[in-house]
């Protein structure tokens, strides 16, 4: 398995960007070949629907029902997809600031998808993990 396992490393070089588009989460019946029209960021699908993760212009089309809008905050790190504790961290941090976090884990990078009013927050306490 390729990436970093090591915590500490993780932690100290996740080195936190704050992506500047908007997204929303949404779900739809349609086709995963139908919503893929749409160039879905992340899609997962669930017994309720397809799961959408979509840039926020898309909050209107119908047959989506959508929440809030997100910001997305990539750690840059190459993190392993074994790695134990950097999403629990993380998600520490941002608790203990009242942040709600929703990740997608990539092949190489974590994504953190934060409330767009809460994400300087967020990217502050993401920093701070970094320097302790």
């Amino acid at each position: 398995m390729s990436g970093e396992t090591d915590l500490t490393i993780l932690i100290r070089s996740m080195t936190p960007k704050l992506l500047e588009q908007e997204y929303v989460f949404c779900t739809t019946e349609m086709s995963l070949a139908q919503a893929a029209k749409m160039s879905p960021l992340a899609t997962f699908q669930e017994d309720e629907g397809l799961t959408l993760v979509l840039e926020s212009s898309y909050s209107n089309v119908d047959n989506l029902t959508c929440s809030g809008l997100f910001k997305c905050i990539t750690l840059s790190v190459h993190s392993s997809l074994e790695a134990v504790g950097l999403t629990a961290a993380f998600a520490r941090a941002l608790a203990q600031q009242g942040i709600s976090a929703n990740v997608i884990a990539g092949f190489y990078h974590d994504h953190i998808f934060v409330p767009k009013a809460d994400a300087d927050r967020a990217m502050a306490a993401l920093v701070a993990m970094t320097q302790e």
